[in-house]
């Protein structure tokens, strides 16, 4: 059974103030195209399907076309990320498991129904056996972005690594190593090379797990993180759909190919997408080299980084935004002079932003338990 695994769509995601849904549009068709051309017959998605827990109605409009269209002649198994209302995206689970979908992100398991040739042979809370025309299983340990909230539990002295061993345990309890094995989650592994574009909400420490807590067969198809990586043995992020941040401008965006082999998963092939902008980083000396260079781009995003003898004038700085419009974002460095950043803070994440008020208000850095304790504080209240 040949498998895709993709996570991280964050389908209405801007970059600052710039739109990106066409964008998204693009690579949702692409992903639809792979499908066919690979012959895939499962989809899974591994969260952060929107990026707010209430996402735009253009948002959800794309959504759910490109998933009809994945769903024909093949499943697809959608888990909640942390950026997903887990209870809305799960609402229409009864509908969508009639075309094959089956979505874990509520309290409720979806129906093993489905009249497609490769639908759920079997459902529970916690897990989907897949069974295709050909009679091949595939059993999916389903395990959305836990919180307590989530998982209907109120706190103890449970650590959250041990509640995270806890639900992968449960949602294996009906495998019986008959078939070919997948843990299909949404989790911050310990170890994992991470971007500016995840919110540290939840990487503050508090809810990474250590990478030897993942099952030790079969494959693990981790979301989350938004560079494609491996962090264990068969265990991968699949990463983002998009550049969407532009310390992931030297990044390729990929989809993961798998294929059962006997009762074993492995991954046969890393598909680059080819759609959506790119993001560039560049550096001039002086706003007239500046000019002449940001000519030289086209459709892409462009993070510019000025070094100047003088601060820019106003005309320089309308010459540099005519240059291209794909300028987004400017940095200046006076030689001599202190770095001054005339970026919208909408770039900054929660823990940059912090450090920056903290700074000015006290006059010095934060240290780290404080640092920490607002983002558990910020991930308890704030998540959405």
């Amino acid at each position: 059974m040949k498998i895709l695994h993709t996570s991280d769509w964050h389908l209405g995601k801007r970059l600052m103030e710039r739109e990106r849904l066409s964008e998204q549009a693009e690579v949702m068709e692409e992903i639809v195209s792979v499908c066919e051309e690979k012959g895939v017959e499962l989809v899974l998605i591994a969260g952060d399907i929107f990026d707010t827990y209430l996402p735009s109605a253009e948002a959800e409009e794309l959504f759910f076309a490109t998933v009809k269209k994945l769903a024909k002649g093949r499943a697809v198994v959608i888990i909640a990320g942390n950026h997903d209302d887990g209870v809305r995206l799960s609402a229409s689970s009864p509908l969508a498991a009639e075309e094959g979908v089956y979505l874990f992100g509520g309290h409720n398991a979806p129906p093993a129904v489905g009249n497609g040739p490769v639908r759920a042979a079997e459902t529970g809370k916690n897990y989907v056996i897949i069974q295709n025309g050909k009679g091949e299983r595939v059993y999916i340990n389903a395990f959305p972005y836990p919180n307590e909230a989530r998982l209907k539990e109120m706190k103890s002295d449970e650590s959250y690594t041990e509640k995270t061993v806890r639900r992968i345990a449960e949602g294996e309890e009906r495998y019986d190593g008959s078939m070919p094995y997948i843990l299909a989650a949404h989790l911050f592994v310990s170890g994992a090379e991470t971007s500016s574009s995840e919110r540290d909400i939840s990487l503050g420490g508090a809810r990474v797990v250590p990478a030897d807590i993942l099952p030790k067969s079969g494959y693990t198809a981790l979301g989350h993180i938004h560079k494609l990586q491996k962090v264990a043995e068969n265990a991968y992020y699949s990463g983002a759909i998009l550049q969407y941040a532009f310390d992931e401008a030297n990044t390729d965006k990929c989809l993961l190919l798998l294929e059962t082999k006997g009762s074993k998963v492995e991954l046969t092939e890393k598909i680059p997408l080819k759609s959506g902008k790119k993001l560039v980083r560049l550096e001039a000396n002086g706003a007239g080299a500046a000019v002449e260079l940001l000519k030289k781009y086209s459709d892409v995003f462009i993070e510019l980084t000025l070094h100047l003898t003088s601060p820019l004038t106003a005309a320089e700085t309308e010459a540099l935004r005519e240059a291209n419009d794909g300028l987004i974002s400017l940095r200046t460095e006076v030689i001599g002079g202190e770095q001054e950043d005339i970026v919208s803070r909408a770039d900054l994440n929660a823990g940059e932003l912090f450090t920056q008020y903290y700074r000015s208000m006290y006059g010095q850095e934060p240290d780290a338990d404080i640092r920490t304790l607002f983002l558990q504080l910020l991930g308890e209240g704030g998540e959405k």
